[in-house]
């Protein structure tokens, strides 16, 4: 449901709500937020919350560091893990400088603009996520350990699967907030989790991917356990993977739908450093599903891009490269642009590769692109990126690559 801003005042009054989190992320993704009780409401929908930014990363300095919170009505949550009484209620918010210009550093009105521009160009992208984790054990003291929850492997059932009442605690809490996840299973690695989500216009898909770490760590720390979507928590286990499906409206033709494809291939080196944004990102890249080649095929996990099996409006595309440490707003956004870029200019679509690139032998391989092998590399692509710099600001390529 979509509330207004009327309508919000309202249930605020009718469900006893005492306090309101304004959220909102920093430029790598990381939900930060700020409480106000009910009764300061109206003046957060008329004139914003004054907040100090400067103690976080790129959003200004001591001399700068006043931004004001917008809060959306219609991405009103319920957080059903607070009390009864006096219930907690979320929103998603939009930031500005004082004198209401928006913030250059908000990545999420970086992809409610890239949105408007794809809708100006005919096209909406829908998006769904899949994100995994590892459950650890705790400590005596209460911190994380490396000790997986269980031993058990993909796809496996209880008792070896000790994740199952997890995460069916995470979709029954998921589903009292209004996101319907749509399916959940053990992952490979020992304690790896997936669950995933339907397709969702792009924002809402990335609202979804956000709040959804935030829950699955909330629910992990209730049952006794750590949440790690970290990219590699285990040396010689497979990493945690953000795949990414990509779906196109309306849908047209199957030659459309190869253009967008291609766009998504042109500019995969240039958008890694957003979309695997560290040193242990790369870790993870080459193996254990995890893509190296820049490719795609029908189905075949080994490939950068996937083509799952479905026909017409039901067709999408899934970008196996991510993380879950990327922000979804800006990997979102970005591939937009790329695929817009690629139906804009009738890119040809190459050949699938049809065979399991991680068996492949180095004759083969050499013929493929490689996406960059580090963090440093990937940022040199990025800085050099006429793509980038025109999508992305120059404040957040400086946050992330200091160029």
């Amino acid at each position: 449901m979509r509330y207004s801003k009327e309508e919000v005042m309202q249930y605020t009054r009718e469900e006893d709500v005492k306090f309101i989190r304004l959220a909102f992320c920093d430029v790598f993704g990381k939900q930060k937020n700020i409480a106000i009780v009910a009764e300061e409401l109206p003046r957060a929908f008329e004139y914003g919350i004054a907040f100090d930014a400067s103690a976080i990363a790129g959003f200004g300095d001591e001399v700068h560091s006043d931004l004001l919170l917008h809060p959306e009505p219609e991405t009103l949550m319920l957080l059903p893990w607070r009390p009864e009484h006096g219930r907690v209620i979320q929103m998603f918010s939009s930031i500005t400088r004082p004198d209401g210009t928006p913030f250059a550093c908000d990545t999420r009105n970086l992809l409610k603009t890239a949105i408007a521009d794809a809708a100006k160009a005919g096209y909406d992208f829908t998006f769904g996520a899949e994100q995994e984790f590892y459950l650890f054990q705790l400590n005596e003291e209460g911190q994380p350990t490396k000790i997986p929850n269980d031993a058990a492997g993909y796809m496996d059932i209880a008792p070896e699967d000790r994740g199952e009442n997890v995460r069916r605690e995470i979709c029954l809490t998921l589903e009292q907030m209004g996101i319907c996840p749509e399916s959940s299973h053990h992952e490979e690695g020992p304690g790896q989790n997936e669950i995933d989500f339907r397709y969702a216009d792009a924002l809402t898909a990335a609202d979804h991917a956000m709040t959804f770490q935030r829950v699955v760590k909330t629910v992990a720390h209730r049952n006794g356990l750590a949440a790690d979507f970290s990219p590699k928590p285990l040396e010689n286990e497979p990493g945690n993977g953000f795949h990414i499906n990509m779906s196109l409206r309306p849908w047209k033709d199957e030659t459309v739908f190869s253009q967008m494809i291609a766009g998504i291939l042109r500019h995969a080196t240039e958008m890694t450093a957003f979309l695997d944004p560290g040193d242990d990102s790369y870790k993870r890249l080459g193996s254990h599903k995890a893509p190296r080649y820049i490719s795609w095929s029908h189905e075949n996990r080994s490939q950068l891009v996937r083509i799952p099996a479905a026909v017409g409006e039901y067709r999408r595309m899934e970008l196996r490269s991510a993380d879950p440490t990327a922000n979804p707003y800006l990997a979102f956004a970005l591939m937009i642009y790329a695929g817009l870029d690629g139906i804009t200019n009738k890119l040809d679509l190459c050949a699938p590769s049809d065979i399991n690139l991680f068996m492949a032998d180095k004759e083969v391989l050499s013929s493929y692109q490689t996406l960059p092998a580090s963090f440093e590399e990937a940022c040199k692509i990025a800085a050099a990126s006429g793509f980038i710099k025109a999508h992305i600001p120059s404040e957040i390529l400086a946050i992330y690559c200091g160029k």
